[in-house]
């Protein structure tokens, strides 16, 4: 989760993009893939860090299917990142801070593990939740 707290700043920090990071972790734990909100940097709405992430683990893999992986991410995760989390085949996700407004893993929506989906991916939650809470509080306060 440290990690993924890093690249959110980096997301506020470069772009003014809200302060969400991912990383996506093997099997084994190793690091393969990072990602931040890229919205405002490049003007295109899919640009969560949970996508940038998935993409850049899919093209390092050489596989869109990351079997076994679990991603971390700073924000509970909204409908379209668990829709592309599922889809690839993602095995877990761990994420911080709860979203109240737009979250799909247990908040608003659960699609993670809706008993209808195809794929079921564990969700464990609140990891450095104040921490992660914090940081997206600052953020809008200041720029909002």
């Amino acid at each position: 989760m440290r990690v993924a707290i890093e690249h959110a700043k980096i997301a506020s920090v470069a772009s003014k993009d809200v302060p969400v990071g991912a990383v996506i972790l093997s099997p084994q734990g190793d690091l393969i893939s990072t990602g931040n909100n890229q919205r405002e940097l490049l003007n295109d709405p899919t640009l969560h860090a949970e996508i940038v992430a998935i993409r850049h683990a899919a093209k390092a893999l050489g596989n869109w299917r990351l079997d076994g992986c679990t991603i971390v991410v700073t924000l509970e995760p909204c409908a379209m990142c668990a829709g592309a989390i599922a889809q690839s085949r993602i095995a877990k996700v761990v994420f911080g801070a709860w979203d109240e407004k737009a979250g799909a893993s247990g908040s608003v929506w659960d699609l993670l593990r809706d008993p209808r989906a195809l794929h079921k991916v564990e969700v464990t939650s609140g990891v450095l939740e104040k921490e992660c809470s914090a940081m997206l509080k600052e953020f809008f306060s200041e720029h909002r």
